[in-house]
């Protein structure tokens, strides 16, 4: 698999890339961001990922989240994937929260979606397998997820359902159930059909209902965040946590909104969250 190098820039003594190739999963050419920390010729580094939110590519948060220093320090490969298939050709809504800058981390078996929107296959495959090749990743089996928004929904379903490859879940102002919250009703239907049976891997309440585990989750969250209680809704996920025994921190930051700035502000801990489990 080839990629090619859009652009590169030194950063707290790492390397701060711009990446393309041609997905086979999406049929497009995809885009990402990764950091690299310094490192030892040889020596290889465990990864973060970070999902990003409804309209947002790798570029938001690669400008705007503050991640550079806190993996620096902890030594840590900070991937920004980007959040659809896009280009001509490729379906889209004129809405915001569906089509392209809108994949919902799932693949689609609904047309018009189905030739492209199979981000699932992206994210836990494909690009995965993309990074091992060409970056000095440690081991791939050992891996770390967060976001934001949708983004923070993608990162709770992808590490539910491979708790094995994740060793550390957090996330910032996720939709945690998106099969009972208009933004999610409207893309899963859209993209899964109308089949609710269906939905349930895509949900993280849903799956934790139905047996997934994962030893703890970090969660942030604004209480001035507009979205909070007709989209988000973290309390059917700590409610479905305790029910679990899983180890739910969740935070609500008071006064914080869902813009960059909220995410910005806590990156450092999201960060430091997850090298404390990927070096155990």
């Amino acid at each position: 698999m080839t990629i090619e190098t859009i652009s590169t820039s030194k950063a707290f003594g790492g390397v701060q890339g711009v990446y393309a190739h041609d997905s086979a999963a999406t049929g497009t050419r995809m885009t990402f961001s990764v950091f690299v920390p310094a490192h030892e010729d040889g020596e290889t580094l465990p990864i973060l990922w970070y999902l990003s939110g409804l309209t947002c590519t790798h570029a938001n948060v690669t400008d705007k989240g503050e991640f550079r220093g806190p993996c620096a320090e902890h030594r840590v490969i900070f991937i920004a994937p980007d959040t659809s298939p896009r280009g001509e050709g490729v379906a889209n809504d004129d809405a915001y929260d569906m089509g392209q800058g809108a994949g919902f981390y799932v693949d689609a078996t609904e047309e018009p979606w189905a030739k492209h929107f199979r981000m699932r296959t992206y994210i836990e495959q494909e690009l995965p397998a993309l990074i091992a090749e060409h970056f000095p990743v440690a081991d791939m089996g050992a891996q770390a997820i967060t976001g934001h928004s949708m983004g923070g929904h993608g990162a709770l379903t992808i590490g539910l359902r491979n708790p094995d490859r994740f060793r550390s879940v957090s996330a910032f102002a996720p939709i945690v159930a998106p099969s009972r919250v208009p933004w999610g009703e409207k893309a899963l239907g859209g993209y899964l059909g109308s089949d609710r049976a269906a939905w349930r891997q895509a949900d993280a309440v849903a799956l934790i209902e139905d047996g997934a585990r994962v030893p703890d989750l970090l969660v942030d969250q604004g209480d001035a965040d507009q979205f909070l209680a007709e989209q988000l809704r973290p309390e059917l996920l700590a409610e479905a946590c305790e029910k679990a025994g899983i180890a739910l921190t969740l935070r609500m930051q008071p006064g914080y909104d869902h813009s960059y700035n909220f995410i910005a502000t806590f990156m450092a801990d999201h960060v430091a969250w997850a090298a404390a489990r990927l070096r155990k």
